[in-house]
């Protein structure tokens, strides 16, 4: 936490000394853009520090207002939309949350859609009930479809009288047209030390120690060390254990292929990539020439996913070919 931040609204805000005082400066001044992109990795405070930023937008000043908070935070604000890449699933939209809690079993991933920017719009256009203008929170705009894509260019060009704040792990997310519209705040990732400060006053005390692989994918985000723990917990045993180890059989890479396959959804299989990425790096492969071959296998299963191809036999193709370099 930054000295002028203690006190204020972003008093919780920690390790963003540079994007607390850029806004802090125009909240004070009542200098604020029409649209703001928070750019940096994800977990690392970008959503915490929207919200308590327009926390003071919406009526709770540079020192804040602990019920507007509470309101915030529980979505309860009539005056502000927050909006986050959705699944489709019979003709409804579900969060990433609302699919997890009715246990909807995720073939892709998330967009953000042509309605949902719709409703944006119309929201920034309509007059505030409470506050002086209308504010939504747009998470998520690296998954955002063409269609949406150039709705949301539709309403940076006319915003009116409210304000929007997007969300981006970077500038490369998002579109430059989009780009060229917004006041962009960037965000860092976060020291080791500050990562464990944050996880202490979020209430996390430590217990075992996280794998190196799980520390190098987080890379410096809080949140992301979270998840990635999760995922890693929602393994079974059995496919960490083979995973950790060479395989030795083809009847074992068919049986390791289904059941990822079947056991786990599209994103926790993206996720696998990632960690058996930082795994084979640590561990030279056992062979350290065989390590780029292993890497371009891994890379081409992570876009034969995204690209929807048969997830059962990508798998199988890419586990196989990892005995055949042996």
């Amino acid at each position: 936490m930054n000295a002028s931040a203690c006190g204020t609204v972003f008093a919780d805000v920690i390790g963003q000394a540079q994007a607390v005082d850029l806004l802090q400066a125009g909240l004070e001044k009542q200098r604020l853009a029409p649209a703001y992109l928070f750019c940096g990795p994800h977990g690392v405070g970008r959503r915490r520090t929207a919200l308590r930023f327009l926390e003071a937008v919406l009526g709770g000043g540079v020192q804040g207002d602990p019920v507007q908070r509470r309101r915030l935070e529980e979505g309860n604000h009539p005056d502000l939309l927050v909006v986050e890449p959705t699944y489709s699933s019979q003709g409804r939209l579900l969060t990433a949350a609302e699919a997890d809690g009715e246990g909807l079993k995720k073939r892709g991933l998330p967009q953000l859609r042509l309605e949902q920017v719709r409703d944006v719009g119309r929201f920034l256009a309509r007059k505030p009930l409470e506050g002086k203008r209308s504010c939504a929170l747009l998470d998520g705009v690296e998954r955002l479809n063409e269609a949406a894509a150039n709705a949301l260019l539709k309403t940076l060009e006319e915003p009116g009288g409210g304000l929007l704040v997007l969300l981006a792990p970077s500038r490369n997310h998002v579109l430059s047209t989009i780009l060229s519209r917004c006041h962009v705040i960037n965000f860092r990732a976060l020291s080791p030390a500050v990562v464990r400060q944050v996880l202490l006053g979020s209430g996390d005390t430590g217990g075992e120690e996280d794998p190196p692989e799980l520390l190098a994918l987080a890379a410096g985000s809080p949140g992301e060390l979270l998840r990635h723990r999760q995922q890693w917990q929602a393994l079974d045993p059995h496919q960490r254990q083979l995973l950790e180890q060479p395989l030795e059989t083809p009847r074992q890479a068919l049986t390791l292929a289904r059941d990822i396959a079947e056991g786990l959804d599209m994103e926790q299989q993206l996720w696998l990539i990632g960690w058996w990425q930082q795994h084979l790096w640590r561990q030279g492969c056992g062979q350290p020439s065989l390590l780029p071959g292993r890497m371009r296998d891994l890379e081409r299963l992570h876009r034969q996913l995204r690209g929807y191809v048969q997830p059962r036999l990508a798998w199988e193709v890419t586990l196989l070919s990892g005995l055949v370099q042996r």
